[in-house]
């Protein structure tokens, strides 16, 4: 639309002076020094008009090529721009994507070549990120330094260098140093949503009650954390802040500054029923937990209205009827009606509600508490069978079996044992045999077949093959460990089949298995050796 006004501008003014210039046929004289020049008036005018735009011209082509250097250097640094936002839109992508590798070799090629403080800060910062994602903590640290030294002191990139290094510190579970950095934020007044959840992240991960309190309340004030959380942050750290009032009794100007809507939730609402308790003001400790019960129905804060003195049962039993009213099915008002009676020693009544709540659920607790109950009423039978209740349903104990004696095993063929037919008790060293009594000697080539007795079936072969390289003439004795192999593949456990227990003797000649320590000197016993067997009868047993 401009472009037409101008365009119809400079047509009615071409008109009007063509018009004009006919009417007044006039000359203009030139005199210029030798010479003297006439011309019309149309002519002169068209003249000036064109030397104007002659110099016009002239000095715009004059401008453009002086303008030549500042074009050139202007195009690289598009050009440069374009390939820094190139780099950075794609490492941007392969962060966002999970691609750490390819994203960090972008941004390093990005801080490596860009001429820009804002963007050496952001790919020094973004290769961190992605440095981080790979689990390179010292490469991070180098690249977060990097970022340090570019921010130099400009406000906006050291809170964002601040930012981003507390943020991954806290994911590395770092939470001391992350709150060391973001301490100059913090006492600098910053109050951006960002750098107060991080600073509630740290103070959390370290227990700080009155940081976590404080910055909970704020972001939940600014709609800046969710309901859910923020009450759960604010219940925790509230309760830990009424223990510690507590223990140097400090608990009361805690409990003023808690807000109406606060002092409802659970644990908070807990800690000040017992530092009422404590106090000796059972009744505001009552009042606390009503309200609180009241709001939401919560058992531990009924188990916890249940356990008080027998001056309060009367009250407290009143109030926890008329919830019984709304809920008359829960388990855990049943059982903590039924404590009440029994603090105030209604033994019926506590017998019908604990019964009552064991209808409905198997509760290790309420079977306790029958247990108690059934002992004070002098019935011990009962009163043991709900305490093995008790313990079964906390532990969830195995079925036993019956007792039953197992056979006694077949010791006949174990060969670390004497044998009752006269054979080679093999495994017994020379000191066992001093101390035992007289062993018959062993052939090297049985005690190496079960001094080397090994599981593998095929390493077992091969020592076989050595006994018989060494000692040819003892090949069939070496290769006769059928019997023990058939003792440990299909013998079970031997049983006490005697009254003092056999020790086990290790082969002298195996290098693998360790020479037995001698007996004490103080107390010398001889080993009782068997030299026949027990008699077994068909059943098994002795």
């Amino acid at each position: 639309m401009r472009t037409w006004f101008w365009t119809l501008l400079l047509a009615v003014i071409a008109v009007t002076l063509a018009v004009v210039l006919r009417s007044h046929s006039g000359n203009v004289l030139l005199l210029v020094w030798p010479w003297r020049i006439s011309m019309s008036l149309t002519l002169a005018v068209l003249l000036i008009v064109a030397a104007f735009v002659v110099l016009y011209v002239g000095l715009r082509l004059l401008a453009w090529l002086l303008a030549i250097p500042d074009r050139v250097r202007a195009w690289r640094g598009k050009r440069a721009q374009a390939r820094d936002h190139e780099l950075l839109e794609r490492g941007w992508i392969g962060l966002l994507e999970g691609r750490y590798s390819h994203a960090e070799k972008d941004l390093t090629r990005l801080l490596d070549q860009t001429k820009v403080q804002t963007r050496r800060v952001l790919a020094a910062l973004s290769a961190a990120r992605a440095a981080h994602g790979l689990g390179e903590f010292d490469r991070r640290d180098r690249l977060l330094a990097t970022a340090q030294e570019q921010a130099g002191a400009e406000p906006g990139l050291v809170e964002a260098t601040a930012t981003v290094s507390a943020d991954m510190l806290l994911d590395q579970g770092h939470a001391e140093r992350a709150l060391a950095v973001l301490a100059p934020l913090a006492d600098g007044g910053a109050r951006h949503l960002h750098t107060m959840r991080l600073l509630l992240r740290a103070h959390t991960a370290l227990r700080h009650d009155e940081q976590v309190f404080t910055l909970a309340r704020g972001l939940l004030r600014r709609n800046a954390l969710a309901r859910g959380e923020g009450d759960h942050l604010i219940d925790v750290a509230g309760a830990a802040r009424l223990r510690a009032g507590a223990a140097n009794g400090a608990w009361r100007a805690v409990w003023k500054d808690l807000r109406a809507e606060e002092r409802l939730l659970p644990e908070i609402a807990l800690a000040g029923a017992a530092a009422f308790e404590a106090a000796g003001e059972a009744g505001d400790a009552a009042k606390v937990l009503e309200a609180a019960i009241a709001v939401k129905f919560n058992p531990t804060l009924v188990a916890a209205y249940a356990r008080c003195d027998a001056e309060q049962v009367s009250r407290r039993l009143a109030k926890a009827e008329t919830w019984l009213q709304q809920r008359p099915t829960d388990p855990d008002l049943l059982t903590a009606l039924g404590m009440l009676c029994l603090n105030g020693q209604l033994w019926g009544q506590a017998e019908r509600y604990l019964l009552r709540s064991l209808s409905r659920r198997n509760d290790a607790q309420t079977h306790a508490l029958l247990g108690s109950l059934y002992d004070r009423l002098d019935r011990p039978a009962d009163a043991v069978r709900h305490w093995r209740l008790a313990t079964a349903a906390s532990m969830a104990l195995p079925v036993l079996a019956a007792d039953a004696a197992l056979p006694a095993a077949d010791t006949g063929s174990d060969p670390y044992r004497l044998d009752a037919e006269g054979g080679y008790a093999v495994g017994l060293s020379d000191g066992d045999a001093e101390i035992g009594g007289d062993y018959p000697s062993l052939p090297p080539a049985v005690a190496a077949s079960a001094s080397d007795y090994v599981l593998d079936p095929d390493a077992r072969v091969s020592k076989e093959q050595q006994a018989r390289a060494l000692a040819p003439e003892e090949a069939p004795l070496a290769g006769g460990t059928s019997d023990i192999d058939e003792y440990f593949d299909s013998a079970p456990i031997p049983a006490a089949a005697f009254d003092n227990p056999v020790p086990t003797y290790s082969t002298a000649s195996s290098p693998a298995a360790p020479k037995p320590s001698a007996p004490a000197p103080a107390t010398p016993a001889a080993v009782p050796v068997p030299t026949t067997k027990p008699p077994f009868k068909d059943d098994g047993s002795l």
